[in-house]
């Protein structure tokens, strides 16, 4: 395994068959030559169409050992790009890049901006969760869709993508139209 997603993220994971690949890739990612994109619904209408989050993100444990992250000066340096894809009446639809790789990044980042990740159980907002639920959406809105990186042999742009499993893509359907 080269990376990991959380448990209830779809999409984009590598895995290497070698070692000598896995070790290429890692290191790829540590120097931020791999771009990983993911789709993601958020509570509310964003304003803005794109912005830079740079907010410090620092791991605790809670009192039953469950790990948790929260925005705070004293946590490691956290970035996190994204743009807005669709406006919804009451949700938006955004496209999130983590520039660094801290644990639930992009969920806390959306969360400290009050736009949580809809179906979110950790960081989101949990009336609306119960809410989206009866509508149809059983778990969180996040979708790692598209990875970039060099091609292991030319080195040019290798652009891998994989779209929303069927129930996000019901879920975005039934929000109906854009503003």
């Amino acid at each position: 395994l080269i990376h990991r997603i959380d448990r209830d993220t779809s999409g984009l994971v590598m895995i290497s068959k070698k070692r000598s690949t896995l070790k290429l890739l890692q290191d790829l990612l540590r120097e931020h030559k791999i771009q990983k994109t993911y789709a993601a619904i958020v509570k509310g209408q964003v304003s803005l169409d794109q912005q830079l989050i740079d907010a410090p993100l620092l791991r605790y444990e809670l009192a039953n050992g469950e790990r948790r992250v929260r925005v705070t000066k004293d946590g490691k340096p956290s970035k996190t790009d994204w743009k807005v894809v669709e406006r919804f009446k009451t949700a938006t639809l955004v496209h999130a890049s983590p520039l660094s790789g801290r644990t639930h990044q992009i969920r806390v980042h959306l969360q400290s901006l009050d736009f949580p990740i809809a179906g979110d159980d950790k960081y989101g907002d949990f009336a609306l969760n119960k809410a989206l639920q009866k509508r149809g959406l059983k778990r969180m809105f996040l979708h790692a869709y598209k990875l970039t990186l060099p091609h292991p042999l030319t080195g040019q742009p290798l652009l891998l993508e994989a779209p929303l499993p069927p129930e996000l893509q019901q879920f975005v359907n039934s929000l109906g139209e854009s503003n």
